[in-house]
């Protein structure tokens, strides 16, 4: 459930920080930061792009009620929400990056994943293609065993 974490900070703080991450995120496509704020801004991203998916007018006022540019969520409604029409959540992704330089806190980078990309975490395998059967004549030449000597 978003907001469970504090973050070191009171409500109000949080929330401002919150807003302009996910605002951040929905406008550049990727931020970087820790794990544990990623993580929140993940829950309020998705939830953004689950509100966006319905393209009326009581959908666009609550997103406008959390993002803080109106530019913004144009491009929630209609280019990013369209993406991702078809998948029901896991619209985005955190790739951890290791330990921050300053404060040894665990960095990471969060973005979208591809529309198209397959919910799992295995790679999709191509269908094979059936190769025609080369002629006898262009079969491997068999090599005596008499040659053949390692």
């Amino acid at each position: 459930m978003p907001g469970t974490r504090k973050l070191g900070r009171d409500t109000a703080h949080r929330t401002a920080m919150l807003r302009a991450m996910v605002t951040f995120l929905l406008e550049n496509g990727k931020i970087e930061t820790t794990v544990t704020r990623a993580k929140e801004v993940r829950s309020l991203t998705e939830k953004m792009i689950t509100i966006a998916k319905v393209n009326d007018l009581h959908h666009k006022r609550m997103a406008m009620a959390f993002i803080t540019k109106e530019g913004v969520t144009k491009k929630l409604f209609d280019e990013i929400a369209p993406k991702y029409a078809e998948k029901n959540g896991g619209y985005t992704r955190i790739i951890r990056t290791g330990k921050r330089v300053g404060d040894a806190a665990d960095a990471c980078i969060l973005q979208f994943v591809e529309a198209g990309a397959p919910a799992s975490r295995k790679k999709a395998v191509a269908p094979v293609e059936a190769k025609p059967e080369a002629p006898a004549a262009e079969a491997k030449a068999e090599v005596p065993a008499e040659e053949v000597k390692a």
